[in-house]
């Protein structure tokens, strides 16, 4: 094993610099993220089903959607958002960059004789013009991009909006990093998350001025090969959110501490936030 490697691969990325592969695209991996997604006692991809119930219920009345009504839920992995707001009649349009998710969306969706339609595609290339009433960014994938594909983002999701349609996204806050902290370790597998095989994993986690984080996922397997997973986020305060979503044209018609409805408060460790596009 090459040390020198390993310490050069253990230096501070530059700020928003990205890793050698998008994790939730590999062959392997996305299949592990879809287990996550489908295990209703971890929270590391997707909430309890019992909040994302109750998460599409307080969507609904705080919106007062009805029947018939377009909604686009961006990164919606397996579909668990989508059925419940299917279930309501809403007209729903799921999009997620991993094939394996989308794939299940779609049997799930047929099993249940819901029709909702999922695309596999990259929502930063999202070319959908003025025909939802409300799009999802829920779970914090917001805080994963940078603020030159934040701004593509809003961007895409104001054109895919029909006029006064709204925005419903989360947001961490700094609180959520003060307790999850970050991780410097390493461990060895004989199969996990991140290969089949035997694998080495060196995780380290990074902090930038204005409240970025890094965790880097260095992966070596039984051959020697590495690879760089980086896993970026921005925490937000109100401020902070309200500001970015006005400069982008979108009016902030409320924040709370969830997207429960839950008021916000000095210890909230999420902001739920729904905004209107201008």
């Amino acid at each position: 094993m090459d040390a020198e490697l390993i310490r050069r691969l253990q230096e501070k990325p530059a700020l928003f610099a990205p890793g050698d592969a998008q994790f939730w695209v590999d062959p392997y991996i996305s299949k592990q993220l879809l287990k996550a997604h489908l295990n209703p006692s971890t929270e590391a991809a997707s909430r309890p089903p019992d909040a994302i119930r109750k998460t599409v219920d307080w969507i609904t009345t705080a919106l007062g959607l009805k029947i018939g009504d377009h909604l686009l839920d961006l990164g919606c992995g397996p579909g668990l958002y989508a059925v419940h707001f299917a279930q309501q009649g809403l007209q729903v349009t799921g999009v997620d960059f991993s094939q394996n998710s989308i794939d299940h969306a779609v049997r799930k969706a047929r099993e249940m004789g819901l029709p909702i339609t999922y695309r596999c595609q990259d929502y930063l290339q999202l070319k959908d013009g003025a025909q939802y009433d409300v799009v999802l960014l829920i779970y914090g994938d917001f805080c994963v991009l940078s603020p030159a594909n934040r701004a593509k983002l809003l961007a895409n999701i104001r054109r895919a909006l029909k006029t006064g349609g709204h925005l419903v996204l989360d947001v961490s806050t700094p609180l959520l990093r003060q307790r999850v902290g970050a991780n410097e370790h390493w461990y060895a597998e004989r199969a996990g998350f991140w290969r089949e095989g035997h694998h080495l994993v060196l995780e380290r986690g990074f902090s930038y001025d204005e409240d970025i984080h890094l965790d880097q996922f260095v992966v070596i397997d039984e051959n020697g090969q590495s690879c760089v997973y980086h896993h970026w986020f921005q925490d937000y305060t109100p401020e902070r959110i309200r500001r970015e979503l006005e400069s982008n044209n979108f009016q902030v018609d409320g924040l709370w501490g969830d997207l429960l409805g839950t008021p916000y408060h000095a210890h909230s460790e999420w902001i739920g936030v729904v905004a209107q596009r201008l």
